[in-house]
């Protein structure tokens, strides 16, 4: 693996090459790390590689790594929202697979442009939405998928950060909250839209119509920092989706509803290997990591017995897990790809721009 991004003071860099080595099934071995020649190749020594593959720029890495015997397989772009699509472009253009951190690009034009350099080269492209890579989010899915709650009628989801609540001060914050460098959405393309791919995810249903209200909150903030969303989901489901980083104490309080004709289904990503199935008739059942009931696709993910805790860096390695396999030939039909970064960023869209004309319903179109 190479990685694109992810220099010294970044948070995203080392969380992908820990979770990518995890299973070793891949290996970090050279990466354009910082435009910074000097920090790049610091980078390098940091992670443990060989100081020379710490590259100045991507088309350095991408140029050396192919004379190589032993160059790199695909990239990883962990750098922000605004250099997401040139650094899959010259990956893409030199036949190198991409797996890259959401959201796609920072804007929806730049989305679309990626999505056509992919639809003209064939070269296996995915995305890191982390929390579709927890076992039991990938159960209450499957069990949703057959019929577990009846047809679906109400889904809320949340994403309370309160990180964000006063100044933004440091390399982390500082993008977050710049137009230049995360695009057009603040809070909603951060974590808003963890919430939006989560929500189609586990209910197998498209929204198609968004209410949104984005604001942001803290004096002379260019960008939303809170959100509320109303949704409108294929077959009628109503949803609300609440995602804020000026909600003070809250930490990454990420947590779904859903609920049908038969029943509801609850789950917390701070508590993860548990989630809870309400029933019509009274009862409730918790299923837990390590279950004998669980599926086939959740018990291939969990890697060690129940009551021993597994959280996000585990469900981070799933996703790449899931991108080697596709790299050696097989399937992985649940890692998130060009259709889920593509609907990613037509929902950020769609909902800065209702937002800004006055918060009317607004079709979701591709």
């Amino acid at each position: 693996m190479g990685m694109i991004g992810g220099g010294p003071g970044a948070f995203i860099g080392p969380v992908h090459r820990i979770a990518a080595e995890l299973d070793r099934e891949i290996e970090l071995v050279a990466g354009a790390f910082s435009s910074d020649a000097g920090r790049s190749r610091a980078a390098a020594e940091a992670y443990r590689i060989d100081p020379e593959r710490g590259y100045p720029d991507v088309a350095a890495m991408l140029e050396a790594e192919r004379a190589r015997p032993d160059g790199i397989d695909f990239v990883s772009v962990v750098t922000p929202n605004h250099n997401h699509l040139a650094s899959a472009k010259a990956a893409l253009a030199a036949g190198v697979p991409v797996i890259s951190d959401k959201p796609m690009t920072a804007t929806l034009d730049e989305a679309r442009e990626l999505a056509a350099v992919l639809g003209r080269t064939p070269v296996p492209y995915a995305l890191t939405f982390t929390y579709t890579g927890y076992p039991l989010v990938r159960e209450m899915r499957e069990r949703i998928a057959a019929g577990a709650l009846g047809t679906i009628r109400k889904v809320v989801v949340e994403y309370p950060q309160g990180w964000l609540a006063g100044e933004a001060e440091g390399k982390q914050a500082e993008w977050r909250v710049d137009p230049a460098r995360a695009g057009a959405g603040g809070c909603i393309g951060d974590i808003g839209v963890h919430a939006f791919n989560l929500a189609e995810f586990v209910t197998g249903l498209a929204v198609t119509e968004v209410l949104p209200d984005l604001a942001a909150v803290v004096p002379g903030r260019a960008l939303d920092d809170d959100c509320t969303v109303l949704l409108r989901f294929q077959g009628g489901a109503r949803g609300v989706l609440l995602a804020s980083q000026i909600e003070v104490g809250e930490l990454n309080g990420l947590r779904i509803r859903v609920y049908g004709e038969t029943g509801g289904m609850i789950w917390r990503q701070e508590s993860p290997n548990a989630f809870t199935w309400h029933r019509l008739d009274g009862t409730t059942e918790l299923v837990r990591a390590g279950d004998a009931s669980l599926g086939e696709n959740a018990t291939a993910l969990t890697r060690i017995p129940g009551g021993h805790p597994e959280g996000y860096l585990e469900a981070f390695a799933n996703l790449y897990r899931d991108f080697a396999t596709v790299l050696r030939g097989g399937r992985a039909p649940m890692l998130p790809g060009l259709t889920e970064g593509l609907r990613s960023m037509v929902f950020i869209d769609t909902c800065v721009r209702a937002s800004a004309e006055g918060a009317c319903w607004t079709e979701l179109t591709l």
